[in-house]
């Protein structure tokens, strides 16, 4: 691998698992509609809840804005933020994305996830819960 994660390296029993997913995944801020989509990926990933990816080309590209905000993975690489535009306001950094993960997350290219405390997602019309991604220990 040209691009590989350095985390696995140094946790070797660490786990990040992409599975491709044919559910409806909608996404909602408030009345406004972020996405909705097929095509979404579901990751799995060591001690962490369960995320949702969607596609970018999924999203409606009228409310969003790319921010400077910018995190590490050690797994996945650098993640780009987004700022979400609503009736009600803007969601500052509600939308991420890994636009060049590490070679073991590469699935994850193109796709976007959201802060689920900020956004109503639902997967086949039942919402998700408000954990958000994160830590589950």
């Amino acid at each position: 691998m040209t691009n590989a994660a350095p985390g696995f390296d140094k946790h070797p029993n660490y786990a990040v698992t992409i599975e491709p997913r044919s559910e409806r995944v909608q996404v909602q801020a408030g009345t406004t509609l972020l996405a909705d989509t097929t095509r979404a990926v579901l990751v799995t990933e060591t001690r962490h809840h369960p995320v949702w990816y969607l596609p970018l080309s999924d999203i409606n590209p009228d409310v969003i804005a790319t921010t400077e905000t910018s995190t590490y993975c050690p797994f996945k690489g650098h993640a780009s933020y987004w700022t979400i535009t609503t009736a009600d306001g803007p969601l500052a950094d509600a939308m991420w994305s890994y636009r060049a993960p590490y070679d073991e997350c590469t699935p994850l290219k193109d796709y976007v996830a959201f802060y689920t405390d900020r956004v109503d997602l639902r997967i086949d019309g039942v919402r998700v819960g408000e954990t958000g991604p994160g830590w589950t220990e």
